[in-house]
């Protein structure tokens, strides 16, 4: 594991231009770390992530988390740093807890071993399927048109507890969830073998799945699954986490998330991902 820095840079366009730095002041005002627990960084925005998680994030700064990191970084007008480690068992202890860094970018919410932060998006797994072919029309897992079809999906995941539901689980062909990205990719496989006609469908989260698509699969058509009756939700709230009981800290990057969600929405909708409301059940209405 080691740690690479990198000086503020100016955002592309498309990440709009960036607010003055929280807290700081024409006026005068203390900085924005000033009362911020003496574990958080006041010489650098701290960043924990994979790096080999596209298209969330990698060492390249190639990820949406890494634009939205580099974000954040020119609103408070600090260097970004990151600590790269494999988002798989022992990441939060390695990094996070290690105060070896300060803010994890993507985060579901109520996950115990952080401190979230408010939900700066909504999103959920999505079908994707040959876009011209007979299952361009399937809107749920327990649709009957999937019932003899062969779909990817990641073991353990809440879509592959609803093919069981289903009793689709049998003929599916299950991909890893927990590896190291630097070695193994899944969802890349996933998308291969779909296109390849090994699968006949795909189930992946959709801040994965949704940009994979954009970036290389034309021919896929990405079909949110909102209408699923069963449990467990297949939506979930992401939000940033931080270290159990930094409280300060949280509510500076809550201010963050506030003052610039448009500037986030915008880095994922460029991105591919596809956002949701709140609740999961539709997409998220554009601001008019």
């Amino acid at each position: 594991m080691r740690s690479v820095k990198r000086k503020p840079i100016a955002l592309a366009a498309r990440l709009w231009a960036g607010l003055l730095a929280f807290g700081l002041a024409v006026s005068g005002h203390a900085p924005v770390f000033a009362q911020t627990s003496d574990l958080v960084s006041k010489t650098a925005f701290r960043v924990c992530a994979d790096p080999a998680n596209l298209p969330m994030s990698d060492q390249a700064g190639a990820g949406f988390e890494n634009r939205i990191a580099e974000l954040f970084a020119a609103e408070l007008k600090l260097p970004l740093e990151y600590t790269w480690f494999p988002m798989a068992t022992g990441f939060i202890r390695r990094t996070l807890q290690a105060n070896k860094c300060d803010v994890v970018i993507g985060y579901a919410q109520g996950d115990e071993m952080v401190l979230n932060t408010n939900h700066y998006y909504t999103s959920g797994y999505v079908l994707i399927v040959p876009a011209d072919g007979p299952l361009s029309g399937v809107t749920t897992i327990g649709d009957a048109a999937l019932r003899d079809k062969r779909i990817g999906v990641v073991a353990g995941s809440p879509p592959a507890t609803q093919m069981t539901h289903y009793g689709l689980i049998a003929k599916a062909k299950g991909y890893d969830l927990m590896v190291d990205r630097r070695y193994e990719n899944p969802a890349g496989e996933m998308l291969s073998d779909l296109k390849a006609g090994t699968i006949d469908a795909a189930i992946l989260w959709g801040p994965i799945g949704g940009p994979l698509v954009k970036q290389g699969y034309p021919e896929f058509k990405l079909i949110p699954l909102l209408s699923e009756t069963t449990p467990p939700k297949l939506f979930y709230r992401i939000t940033m986490g931080v270290r159990q009981g930094e409280k300060v800290w949280e509510r500076k990057l809550n201010s963050l998330i506030r003052r610039n969600q448009d500037k986030i929405n915008a880095i994922l909708t460029d991105a591919g991902v596809p956002l949701l409301n709140d609740m999961g059940t539709g997409p998220l209405e554009a601001k008019k």
